[in-house]
């Protein structure tokens, strides 16, 4: 995964969201429809924004028919990767212990997903203990 990976605005992410969930090349009106319910954008405001894409790196535009097509060069895990370790660095100091630790105290996070958490990590430890 390359360091170089920009970081996403919130319209770009949401766009990224509807290009990741789909497997094949989407259109822009494809993703128009898919973002009606959450952004009411005319057809040029999303052009624009995938223009800003392609420049970022993260959306291939296939030209080659009369419809663009849009797949992305980026892929969803790389970029959660690269944002999980910014935001973990950015406002914990690369700390996971105080990242839930807050989200304890804050009541984001209740005993049953500590306990989640919990279960996570042991089965980590025999995956690495296996390995």
């Amino acid at each position: 995964m390359s360091d170089k990976i920009k970081r996403l605005g919130d319209a770009e992410l949401e766009i990224m969201l509807v290009i990741w969930e789909t497997i094949e090349p989407v259109t822009s009106n494809y993703i128009l429809e898919r973002l009606h319910n959450r952004r009411n954008w005319a057809l040029s405001t999303l052009m624009t924004t995938l223009t800003r894409l392609a420049d970022k790196g993260f959306v291939y535009c296939d030209r080659s028919t009369r419809t663009n097509y849009y797949s992305a060069l980026i892929s969803e895990q790389d970029y959660k990767v690269k944002e999980s370790r910014s935001f973990l660095e950015r406002l914990y100091g690369n700390s996971l212990q105080s990242l839930v630790a807050n989200l304890y105290d804050s009541n984001t996070i209740d005993d049953d997903e500590i306990s989640e958490l919990q279960k996570l990590i042991e089965e980590i430890q025999r995956r690495n203990d296996n390995a």
